[in-house]
């Protein structure tokens, strides 16, 4: 936890803002405090208008805080990962593609959170025994990004007008407008308890307040992340649902319009939020679902007198039932229901999954990406630190509640911008939970809780916080002023009522409230949240890991711009490219080959070099020449072409895994090439058993007798009539086969033996012989097969639990004793180039 005095000029202005507001707060109460102030009077009239407008300028006010996030934490640009990926969705999406073509070569645009449409389907057929040899391949692949279309499809609309970054500030203010409504329906005031004194409403203006201070919803609304649309969807639909429940009871006391029924009305926008809320996060919809029949259910009752006629008036109508309500939430559901399976079809070719395709085929082990509870759970290539730590022994009842534990910890600083005063959403939670109305409230952040529950990873992050319990956050913001207002009425504020104080004081003594409500706010934020908004502006190099301006100014004006880093691929790539087009750089043959493939064009090099000590990244475009390249690293200009070398890490991700999985992995100081290998592990009870000589040349059957098996994608328009010749690394009893396929059927089987009993070396290298390729091939992969040096088997506990992160050359005798089979490279003889 960091905290202590202000260090950041932001933190500075929130603490003098702090105690401005603190001030004029003392101020009102002393004010209403004199005899003048005291003498008995008229009490006010309520009236909506005045907090209308409050609520209109603090939605203001929480739109430039947003932007002004992106200036000064964000410095120009998405940050994180996820938030880099729903910036290239959304760049797609505005192009008309919920997925686009895949260009040979793959790997120069594949990489993390992108899944191939084909991949359930290929990694099906590829790896089942009864598959046909020689089955023609897809005919045109295509990538997606594997996230819920909900928010890219919004911020879609940023990219068509030329603005994406503006999508945030407009969520703020959405979202401050959202709060006070829900606070208005949920936690209304009672004019007569307060002696008609509300002039302005007080819950909901608190409400709104802390909304646009909560740094935690800047961060969300400033960097291109699902939760501030997440967090309005639940929000809206929470209160129109409240709104026509509203409307239903009041229908029988009003003549009818001819017009839709506003009940109607209300419980469609509910549904049209909620299916909007489903296509964004799923899990959040859950939570959300449960909530609205705690709304739905105890409140369809009829009122004890609202079905009464009117005297002189029409007959009422009878009010719409729950299943009128019900069917016109469904019907509003749709539009976002059917996106999201617009997109699970554009993304896995069917109905299956985006994210669990992914991580089917670029993680391990098997099944380890799943929403529930039991062994296996948790990926150890994105996540293998945490699941190291924290879930040695599966995804049982005390990891689960570590992990929800860990998330609230982090939580308790979201809300209000400081521990302590999240007591104002429980003390709020507590008032609510004795209200049959505001009941929800107290409710739904519990259910939010229980539906990230069977999610097994954290998801914190500095300025993110719990980022999974971010979608409650109005809610949480109602409860506190709920909190708030109970205190002004029990005297913490307002003086008592027999030194007095009439009616006419309360709204001065409601100010004061509000005035040092948002003190506390900006207060918790210079002294505690402000560290964890530095922390995430820091890191990374502290700046966007793609810049066009920087390209611009580098004199890039078309041509082909290779980047080293997922963020500043998500953030330069375009589906549609224009006159420059962002790339991966692999350091290897499949650089050259996409700057064949796109016409040989002027080629750059985008370098983000991240300092070891931190500080800022510095930023370098340089010229990037292919003559002569032969391997990896930079091109040597002069130099005769020779062989082409494909590195094995630049085939992550693969294109079907069965009972294994493939990561890349460090071997720096070994044989390895470019200090780095595509490491295979078998899955516990999956390894494979060894071929024999006859069932390797059957062929087809050789390609079925292994349980562990890995398939990677070669570029063939490439490598026709070329002779390609794998590189492997084992160490230890690590053991295996690389099988040659072409257009489905086995072309050749290379057998990998241990290293030498007596080998010192941490890894041991082996290039195996040269094998020609069709002319005529359409598709080629490289099937890696891992077997113990026994033959026969299963894998070890300490082979299917073993680091994907770990450095192979620094593993020793240890290291050893575990084994490793791995794909170091490929190098290509011969073969075809864009000419031919």
């Amino acid at each position: 936890m960091r905290a202590g005095l202000p260090r950041d000029p932001a933190q500075w202005v929130a603490l003098a803002l702090s105690l401005a507001a603190l001030l004029a707060g003392a101020w009102l109460l002393r004010r209403g405090r004199s005899p003048a102030a005291s003498r008995p009077g008229p009490a006010p009239r309520a009236g909506a208008a005045p907090g209308l407008a409050i609520a209109a300028a603090l939605a203001v006010v929480a739109a430039l805080i947003s932007a002004a996030y992106v200036a000064v934490y964000l410095r120009g640009g998405p940050r994180i990962i996820d938030a880099t990926s729903y910036w290239l969705e959304a760049r797609a999406m505005a192009a008309g593609h919920l997925a686009w073509p895949l260009d040979e070569p793959a790997a120069s645009v594949l990489g993390r959170f992108l899944v191939r449409s084909d991949a359930a389907a290929h990694g099906a057929a590829a790896l089942s025994a009864a598959s046909p040899v020689g089955a023609a391949p897809s005919d045109v692949d295509h990538v997606a990004v594997i996230f819920p279309p909900g928010y890219p499809a919004l911020l879609a609309l940023g990219f068509l007008a030329g603005a994406p970054l503006a999508v945030g500030p407009l969520l703020a203010a959405a979202l401050a407008i959202a709060t006070y409504d829900l606070a208005a329906r949920f936690a209304p005031e009672d004019p007569a308890a307060a002696g008609g004194a509300a002039r302005i409403p007080f819950v909901p203006v608190v409400a709104a307040l802390f909304s646009a201070l909560c740094a935690a919803l800047r961060y969300h609304t400033a960097d291109t992340m699902s939760h501030g649309l997440a967090a309005l969807c639940f929000t809206v639909a929470l209160s129109s649902a409240r709104r026509a429940l509203d409307e239903a009871r009041g229908a029988a006391t009003r003549a009818p319009t001819g017009r839709l029924d506003p009940a109607v009305r209300a419980a469609a926008l509910a549904g049209l939020a909620a299916g909007w809320l489903a296509a964004t996060r799923p899990p959040s919809a859950l939570a959300l679902a449960a909530a609205l029949l705690l709304v739905l259910l105890p409140g369809s009752a009829r009122g004890p007198a609202a079905a009464g006629p009117r005297e002189g008036g029409p007959a009422p109508r009878p009010a719409p039932r729950l299943g009128g309500l019900a069917a016109a939430m469904v019907i509003g559901a749709l539009p976002g229901l059917a996106l999201l399976a617009a997109h699970q079809r554009a993304a896995t070719g069917g109905l299956a999954s985006s994210q669990a395709a992914y991580y089917a085929v670029s993680d391990g082990p098997p099944g380890c990406f799943r929403y529930g509870f039991g062994a296996g759970v948790g990926c150890l290539g994105e996540h293998g630190d945490f699941v190291r730590h924290n879930l040695a022994e599966g995804y049982g009842f005390l990891a689960v509640a570590g992990t929800t534990l860990r998330r609230l910890k982090l939580h308790l600083v979201d809300a209000l911008n400081a521990e302590p005063l999240a007591l104002l959403v429980i003390v709020g939670a507590a008032i609510a939970l004795r209200r049959p109305r505001s009941r929800p409230l107290a409710i739904a952040p519990l259910l939010q809780i229980a539906a990230y529950a069977p999610f097994y990873f954290d998801g914190n992050y500095p300025g993110g916080g719990a980022r999974f319990f971010a979608d409650v956050l109005p809610i949480e913001h109602v409860l506190a002023a709920m909190a708030a207002l109970a205190l002004v009425e029990r005297g913490v504020v307002e003086p008592p009522a027999r030194e007095g104080r009439g009616p006419a004081g309360r709204p001065r003594a409601q100010l004061a409230a509000a005035l040092v409500a948002a003190a506390l706010a900006l207060a918790g934020f210079a002294f505690r949240a402000g560290f964890d908004h530095a922390a995430l502006r820091d890191r990374e190099g502290g700046l966007p890991m793609f810049d066009p301006a920087a390209a611009a100014r580098a004199g890039v004006a078309r041509g082909l711009v290779f980047v080293d880093t997922d963020h500043g691929f998500n953030l330069g790539f375009d589906p549609a490219p224009g006159d420059v087009a962002v790339l991966r750089y692999r350091g290897d043959a499949l650089d050259r080959m996409a700057w064949e493939a796109r016409g040989r064009p002027p080629a750059y090099r985008y370098r983000f070099a991240i300092p070891d000590d931190g500080g800022l990244a510095a930023v370098s475009i340089a010229p990037l020449v292919f003559d002569g390249f032969d391997g990896p690293g930079d091109a040597v200009p002069g130099k005769a072409q020779r062989d082409a070398v494909i590195e094995g890490e630049s085939l992550w991700p693969p294109r079907a895994q069965r009972d294994a999985w493939a990561l890349p992995e460090h071997a720096g100081g070994t044989c390895a090439s470019g200090g780095r290998i595509l490491a295979v592990h078998a899955a516990a009870g999956g390894a494979a058993t060894a071929s024999d000589a006859a069932s390797a040349a059957s062929g087809a059957a050789s390609a079925a007798s292994d349980a562990s098996v890995v398939r990677v994608g070669l570029p063939a328009p490439w490598l026709r009539g070329a002779r390609i010749s794998p590189r492997v690394a084992v160490s230890g009893d690590g053991a295996g086969e690389v099988r040659l396929l072409v257009d489905g059927a086995l072309l050749h089987v290379w057998r990998v033996e241990p290293a030498a009993p007596d080998s010192a070396a941490p890894l041991t290298c082996a290039e195996l012989p040269p094998h020609p390729i069709p002319e005529r091939a359409v598709e080629i992969e490289l099937s890696l097969a891992r077997r113990s040096a026994a033959g026969a088997g299963a894998a070890s506990p300490q082979e299917s639990s073993e680091s994907p992160r770990r450095r192979a050359g620094t593993e020793g005798t240890e290291g050893r004793a575990e084994g490793l089979f791995a794909l170091d490279a490929v190098r290509v003889a011969g073969g075809n180039s864009v000419d031919r």
